[in-house]
Order: C-alpha cells, then structure tokens, then sequence
C-alpha cells in the first residue's frame, strides 16, 4: 500500500468529524452522497484520492461545503 497523504488524511478526519457531529453512521452518508459505503470509509481513512466532484457531494449530504472539508490543510 502506498505511502498516506497527509493532506487526505486530515481531508478524511475533518469529513469524520461532521459526519459524526450530525449522527450519521458511513451508510447513512454514502446514501446521502450517492457513493459507496466502502468509498465513504477509503475516504475517510485517507486512503482514498476522491475526486472533486465526489467532494462536493459528501459537502452536500453534510450540509456543509469543500472549503469547510479543507480547513487545516497546509501546503
């Protein structure tokens, strides 16, 4: 496996973060998001390199947006 990305590691933490500040469980999100429950877990874990538009829904079934996701990202 490779090597995990900081950046979606903490990518991954803040979406578990809102995830579990709404009281949704992986399946009830990937619903929401229309993803993969596996997907929303890969994610999470920083493992996943989710795309852009992927992003954004996961900031709409949160009810929150990308740049909310990002915070605490460094260059």
């Amino acid at each position: 496996m490779p090597a995990q990305s900081p950046i979606l590691r903490r990518f991954g933490e803040n979406i578990r973060a809102k995830r579990e500040a709404r009281s949704l469980s992986q399946e009830q999100l990937a619903e929401l998001a229309d993803l993969d429950r596996t997907y929303i877990s890969g994610v999470e874990r920083g493992v996943r390199n989710l795309s852009l538009l992927s992003a954004v829904r996961i900031a709409k079934a949160l009810k929150t947006t990308v740049s909310d996701l990002s915070g605490g990202i460094e260059r």
